[in-house]
């Protein structure tokens, strides 16, 4: 599985990584698309929602199964990558590139609250 060196991850396999104007990108890792298997829907976060950490977001179905989003940390949705809800299975073909939604937030140690690519790696190996 990819897990790049660059980006943040959750416990509950979403990534993300910071962008211009202090705005963050999120998606499924690696990891969590291979589970699920085809990707065939997803429900984004609607722009202006509230996030809390932790909470279900949102909701990627595969042709297997269907998996909340939960938000990374606490902030608001500022956009949703319309062309990933119009095709679903860009997700399957790189899961990095198909961000779902980008966030803003006031949590500066957002850094501390996620996992490192290694620290991410080391939850999927042990799962």
């Amino acid at each position: 599985m990819k897990t790049p060196q660059s980006l943040l991850y959750s416990a509950q396999h979403l990534w993300t990584k910071r962008t211009a104007n202090d705005t963050w990108e999120a998606g499924i890792t690696d990891y969590a698309q291979d589970l699920l298997g085809d990707i065939v829907f997803v429900d984004a976060p609607a722009v202006g929602s509230t996030l809390k950490a932790g909470v279900p977001c949102g909701l990627v179905e595969s042709v297997k199964t269907g998996s909340d989003l939960h938000a990374l940390v606490d902030g608001e949705v500022t956009e949703v990558n319309q062309a990933l809800i119009n095709a679903p299975e860009q997700i399957n073909d790189d899961p990095y590139a198909a961000w779902i939604f980008r966030f803003k937030t006031n949590d500066s140690d957002i850094e501390k609250k996620l996992l490192s690519a290694e620290a991410y790696r080391d939850l999927t190996d042990s799962a």
